[in-house]
């Protein structure tokens, strides 16, 4: 994991020490204006003639020295200046600097909210992930290794700011552990491997650690997870990961797919939709950085969360469609579709989780292609309890993530009726609402509030990431080309509103 280090100043940014010093500027009709501390206005009167437009990622860098800076940066912060803005200008930023060593901001900083933006966005758009190239054949720019954002006149004292920085710093760090583990290549990052770096990641922090191996999962009746990874020789796991601190008063439960490959199984996916498998994972590691997070900062809620884990390759032993699986809790499950995996491990985790009766659970899984299909590479689709999920929504907003509400379409259950089981996990040949047939599978799973026989359903949020969970296309704003994290930063506000008062 490579992130930049970060700070605040409250010296006069023209008196900046760093390498770059980045300024912003603004699209204004068809011209740029500048959004910039005092003492640059001469920039900013030369923006037409060194074709500065103030679009959003656009990058204009001038010889020009200020300070000790050896270089200015124009960044387009697009038609505002809100935090969001703020915080993909400058991962735009930084992103784009790479190699430049230290970077410094000159935006104007309005309040502690403008400041964790641009702390927060730089630091993601300063990832680097270099664990399996050759030094010395890669010529590849070495990532920003320090970033400072200049307080503006009357923000106040730096040490007021140690706490925004320390958050910046921690959530950056968690999206970063995420992209690491998806990173990895899957002949590294087996079940196994990636519930012993779930356990390392926690180690030192106040978080309990359970794991069930094979015949664990066997034993407390875990067959969604055993069915699907029952095809290939590395085994599947289940990882329970709960933070407890004194006093929450909520509990909060996650659970993550962690599919750390997927062939599809029996109904073996084509070449060209098994390349990028490796991020199946990510709503597994999504849960694991967000439950570090919350320990680093120390939130006042519990938290449980539920990686569950399995490869799912074809083989002599792999389960077959019309194979009946019995989940945790005993509802059978006929596969018509072994490549509709995902749903049958979260099945489990949701009925874990559900046992616990937390007073809400959030899943979060690259689920459905179809989810790609409905809301492209950007937008995460979000099902659930109409007043919790939108809760997550607000908490979205807040943090500057696209995603959008689904709804449960009442006809879509009669799709997963089976002739032998409980339900069926899909419905073959059917292509309509692919990511809503998915949510309506998992809802069946989701537990009471209470043992008592009237008691309602929890609260529950479905996530489905399958479209921005990984970028294919061209860098936008904070977000290279890979694993974005997308999630986690959503996660920890949700976690940090549950835990208000």
């Amino acid at each position: 994991m490579s992130v930049p280090a970060l700070s605040v100043s409250s010296s006069a940014a023209i008196d900046s020490n760093a390498d770059v010093l980045v300024l912003g500027a603004l699209r204004s009709g068809s011209s740029a204006v500048l959004h910039a501390g005092d003492g640059f206005s001469a920039i900013g009167e030369v923006f037409d003639a060194i074709g500065v437009t103030g679009a959003a990622d656009q990058l204009v860098r001038i010889p020009a020295s200020v300070g000790s800076a050896g270089s200015i940066a124009i960044i387009g912060l697009g038609s505002d200046a809100g935090t969001d803005s703020l915080r993909n200008a400058a991962g735009s930023a930084v992103r784009q600097l790479a190699g430049s060593g230290t970077v410094a901001f000159a935006f104007p900083t309005a309040s502690a909210d403008d400041v964790e933006a641009i702390l927060e966005g730089a630091a993601l758009g300063g990832y680097t992930f270099t664990a399996y190239r050759n030094t010395s054949l890669n010529s590849a720019k070495p990532g920003v290794a320090a970033v400072t954002v200049h307080l503006g006149e009357n923000a106040g004292e730096e040490n007021a700011f140690d706490a925004v920085v320390e958050r910046a710093g921690i959530v950056a760090d968690a999206v970063a552990q995420v992209k690491d583990l998806v990173n990895t290549p899957p002949g590294d990052l087996y079940p196994a491997a990636l519930a012993e770096a779930a356990a390392d990641a926690v180690a030192g922090l106040p978080i309990d650690v359970t794991t069930w191996d094979e015949d664990a999962l066997a034993a407390d009746g875990f067959g969604g997870i055993l069915g699907v990874g029952q095809g290939s020789s590395r085994g599947p796991r289940l990882v329970k990961l709960a933070y407890s601190p004194e006093g929450a008063a909520k509990h909060l439960a996650l659970v993550g797919k962690g599919i750390t490959f997927d062939t599809g199984g029996l109904s073996l996916k084509p070449a060209a939709s098994m390349v990028g498998m490796k991020y199946d994972m990510t709503g597994a590691a999504s849960v694991l950085g967000v439950i570090v997070a919350a320990a680093r900062l120390t939130l006042p809620v519990r938290l449980t969360a539920w990686l569950c884990i399995a490869e799912n390759m074809p083989s002599g032993t792999a389960i077959r469609p019309n194979d009946v699986l019995r989940i945790k809790g005993g509802r059978t499950v006929e596969v018509t579709n072994t490549d509709a995996e995902g749903r049958l491990v979260m099945a489990d985790g949701l009925v874990a989780a559900s046992e616990e009766h937390p007073d809400a659970i959030i899943d979060i899984a690259t689920l459905t292609g179809a989810a790609v299909v409905a809301l492209g590479k950007r937008f995460t689709g979000v099902m659930g309890d109409e007043d919790f999920t939108a809760d997550v929504l607000a908490s979205a907003r807040s943090v500057g993530e696209p995603m959008w509400p689904m709804p449960f379409p009442v006809e879509t259950r009669a799709l997963l009726r089976s002739d032998v089981a409980d339900l069926a996990n899909a419905k073959v040949g059917n292509t309509a609402g692919g990511m809503l047939v998915a949510g309506v599978f998992l809802k069946e799973f989701i537990g009471p509030r209470s043992d008592a026989d009237d008691a309602p359903a929890i609260p529950w949020a479905h996530l489905d990431i399958a479209g921005p969970a990984n970028n294919p296309d061209a860098p936008f704003g904070f977000t290279a080309g890979g694993p974005s994290g997308v999630g986690v930063r959503t996660l920890v506000k949700v976690a940090e509103e549950f835990g208000r008062p």
